[in-house]
């Protein structure tokens, strides 16, 4: 077992209210429960001797390590080759149908031989409340159960299980042909054991997980070029989905740094507004219309909450249930993955003003209009409420997208997105002839086009950039044509975009960037963007360089793992870096092959 295996080493599973990763030498070192915001009972991908892992692989240290996903699933299967035999171990957590909270998650790790004879060891070391809470353990029958204050863990195999501590451990011999099983159920403090563990109910549990991800894949419009990838990316942003509410977290994890020793380490285990919004266009081109029905129900909601910092009528993130709080607290007791520190819990950018989100929160409400605005009058009032807010109060400087600590500025990117709320407002209320002050709100949205255009254009740089009176380049703006703010083919676009690939672009790779040039407040620099080298496949297939654009997808695919997941961030040597896997990254991966679709079809015509 590696004491902390590269961030990409991993492949995911869940059950659309949490999930775990699993290492390819089959440890389970990152599991958060009962939520995905909740404390984590695996965390030794950010403290190897305090954060706690399972482990259940072949005792054989002379092994191939394999990881693949059964096809069109969630289910995480993990093959070991030795000259003595060749074993796999099979993850996956039955997934959440009914949509409501639950304190109890199961996770069901199979293992069985396929050829000569292989012995298989298993340790399970939870490690409740990020580490910081002792556990008492009862071992009976065959059965662990680790008891912590709020939280209940029970272990159990179909085969012998040996105290270690407050821990338990067991080995197991296969021939080919023959399984073995591991659950590892919490619970509530008051969960009674489960049912009897056999191979028969695992292998059935296993099939039923089979059967669910491949109906709803199959539920998939997609016939485009890339299935396959596209699939996965669907599978992961529906796996980062908390089914009860609908809101996506940005990613599965904590602490992952975005530069290794480096202090670039948040959380992601909410939902952004920002992310959670371009996703439903995502969702909607791939058929999967009740995820982004969902996802417009939550956003309404926090409208209608008007529960932002500041007066605001929304704040930048949430948690999964729409909490607004989200206290930020350093984990100091973790050392951080490879001396990442500190660790952090909590995000406190939720305290931070993004002027930019009302302009994803109405793009998103305007693509799912027919089952939001259109349908009804309240959340229509208190939509235009938060438009009459903006049209007289867009003219003030934000922290900006990337969520910089250095201070508030007059961002290009926070303008354009709130001419976007403005000019979807109109829209909407013109289709549905709502009740809107039209003219207050279009003279904003001039306001707002003229405003950037004359301040937010750098005459050296010959384009558009990062803030007012700045020559910095940032990748955010390559969501320009997209939103409709610029044509994808004018004059000044496409000099904006022929600036980004002189400055941030690296053999297609696409900083946010450069944090040298504009200080955000954090020490030590960051990989490529994943989500900004989507954005840049986008933008070329929509400026009409289908080559380049094709090409660049085709490359970005190359810094996939092993199965298909993008984190945050990709590093000098090609490593990921950051969170993982980032749900953003794999929405706009889902774009960018909409849109080269789309692109090469009309050039094949």
């Amino acid at each position: 077992m590696d004491r902390y295996p590269p961030i990409a080493d991993h492949g995911l599973v869940g059950d659309l209210q949490t999930a775990a990763l699993v290492s390819s030498q089959g440890v389970v070192d990152w599991f958060a429960a009962p939520r995905f915001d909740s404390p984590s009972v695996f965390a030794a991908l950010l403290d190897h001797d305090r954060g706690g892992y399972f482990l259940f692989a072949p005792e054989s240290r002379a092994t191939t390590c394999k990881q693949l996903y059964y096809p069109d699933t969630a289910v995480l299967v993990t093959r070991f080759m030795s000259p003595d035999g060749v074993g796999e171990v099979f993850d996956c957590m039955p997934p959440d149908r009914t949509g409501v909270p639950t304190d109890r998650h199961v996770l069901i790790r199979g293992v069985r031989a396929v050829r000569g004879t292989v012995h298989f060891s298993l340790e399970c070391r939870p490690r409740f409340d990020y580490g910081r809470a002792t556990h008492d353990l009862e071992l009976q029958d065959g059965t662990a159960t680790f008891r912590a204050p709020g939280i209940t863990g029970c272990l159990q195999s179909t085969f012998p299980l040996q105290q270690d501590g407050t821990d338990v451990r067991g080995e197991v011999t296969l021939r080919a042909g023959e399984v073995a099983a591991a659950v590892f159920t919490v619970d509530g403090p008051d969960a009674g054991t489960p049912p009897p563990l056999t191979p028969e109910r695992a292998m059935t549990q296993f099939w039923d997980v089979v059967d669910f991800w491949q109906r709803w894949v199959r539920s998939s419009r997609y016939r485009g070029r890339w299935p396959g990838v596209v699939h996965r990316s669907a599978i992961t942003l529906k796996l980062l989905t908390y089914a009860p509410t609908g809101a996506p977290v940005a990613a599965a994890t904590m602490g992952l740094p975005e530069q290794i020793g480096g202090e670039r380490n948040w959380d992601y285990r909410y939902t952004w507004v920002r992310d959670g919004s371009l996703s439903v266009r995502a969702l909607l081109d791939l058929g999967f219309a009740e995820e982004a029905t969902q996802f417009t129900h939550w956003l309404s909601d926090r409208l209608q909450a008007r529960e932002g910092v500041d007066g605001e009528p929304l704040q930048i993130m949430y948690r999964v249930d729409g909490d607004p709080e989200l206290r930020e607290e350093v984990l100091s007791h973790f050392e951080g993955y490879r001396g990442s520190y500190p660790v952090r819990a909590g995000n406190a950018a939720a305290d931070q003003l993004q002027l930019d989100i009302y302009g994803e929160a109405l793009y998103a409400l305007s693509e799912g209009h027919d089952i939001t605005v259109g349908g009804s009058y309240h959340s229509w009032k208190n939509l235009a409420r938060t438009l009459d807010r903006l049209a007289d109060s867009w003219d003030r400087p934000d922290e900006g997208i990337w969520e910089t600590r250095g201070g508030r500025q007059d961002f290009t990117f926070s303008r354009v997105m709130v001419w976007v709320a403005l000019d979807r407002g109109l829209r909407l209320a013109r289709e549905y002839s709502r009740p809107a002050d039209a003219p207050g709100w279009t003279a904003a949205r001039d306001a707002i086009l003229e405003q950037v255009m004359q301040q937010g254009w750098n005459e050296q740089e010959q384009a558009l950039v990062q803030h007012y009176g700045s020559e910095v380049l940032d990748a955010s703006l390559l969501l320009i044509p997209r939103v409709g703010f610029l044509a994808p083919r004018t004059l000044s676009w496409l000099s904006t975009l022929d600036a980004m690939e002189r400055t941030l672009v690296s053999d297609s790779l696409v900083y946010r960037y450069d944090p040298a040039a504009s200080p955000d407040g954090l020490q030590g620099s960051e990989g490529t963007f994943s989500l900004c080298t989507f954005l840049y496949v986008d933008a070329l297939a929509r400026a009409g360089r289908i080559r380049p654009a094709r090409y660049a997808f085709e490359k970005m695919q190359t810094y996939a793992n092993h199965v298909g997941l993008f984190a945050e961030e990709i590093g000098p040597s090609g490593e990921q870096l950051g969170n993982f896997p980032q749900a953003f990254t794999h929405l706009s991966l889902i774009m960018a092959a909409t849109t080269l679709d789309d692109a090469l079809d009309r050039q094949r015509d």
